[in-house]
């Protein structure tokens, strides 16, 4: 295998490339992680120059992962406002619902037949450690995992970059609505999922999936000023 640079790049630029595409990937995933566990609140501006100053990095890394996380819907650029995070409501909070609903259902479709028995051990794990979590964290973790081992053999690698974003934008919203204070409880619509598929019941199981991901819980959760209606996608 040849060793010449590609495309024209040279040696050190090629290799500082990489490296740029490997820091904005990490600035990316950490700014990530803070907004949707509100350590950055909606409205909180994203400062190029802060950024930067913390990682190490020049601009163009930066700048490349906030457009990252516009691209996922975790911050928006305002006109002489610069990027902040995003704000979200009850009608995002629908929309991300309706579009896992379809979208989930889609790729656990494609997936069936390509289930195997040690996907579906691998996933009955994921959904003992749903039940068994005792923070909203563990609880996010095991669940994302559950999703991701039932879809990923649909094998359709956009939809399943569509599933994962729509997931993080979950994730938002249960850490806004469950940041204390966490209920544990049984996922009795995993065992149904994974029993179907057990028995090869692909229109059952995907049907379970799409109203498990679709429904929207509620609970009013303390603030300064007394209680206030708090929202999060169940599954």
């Amino acid at each position: 295998m040849s060793n010449r640079p590609l495309d024209g790049i040279g040696g050190n630029a090629y290799l500082s490339v990489m490296a740029d595409e490997t820091l904005t990937s990490r600035i990316a995933r950490v700014l990530a992680d803070r907004i949707i566990q509100g350590q950055l609140a909606p409205g909180e501006k994203l400062r190029q120059d802060h950024i930067a100053a913390e990682f190490g990095a020049s601009h163009v890394p930066v700048r490349e992962a906030l457009l990252r996380l516009e691209a996922q819907g975790l911050a928006i650029s305002e006109p002489r406002r610069g990027m902040r995070v995003t704000t979200f409501a009850i009608e995002e909070l629908r929309e991300v619902a309706e579009m896992r609903s379809a979208l989930e259902s889609l790729a656990l479709r494609h997936a069936a037949p390509n289930m195997t028995p040690r996907i579906l051990m691998n996933a009955a794990d994921a959904a003992r450690a749903v039940d068994d979590a005792t923070s909203v964290r563990e609880w996010e973790a095991a669940n994302r995992r559950f999703h991701r081992l039932i879809l990923a053999p649909c094998g359709m690698s956009r939809l399943m970059s569509t599933i994962d974003d729509l997931h993080a934008a979950s994730a938002r919203f249960l850490f806004a609505a469950w940041r204390s204070d966490w209920e544990a409880r049984t996922d009795h619509d995993h065992r149904t999922i994974l029993a179907a598929l057990h028995r090869g019941n692909t229109t059952l199981a995907c049907a379970t999936l799409a109203r498990h991901v679709g429904w929207i819980g509620k609970r009013q959760i303390p603030t300064q000023h007394g209680l206030r209606d708090a929202y999060a996608i169940s599954g």
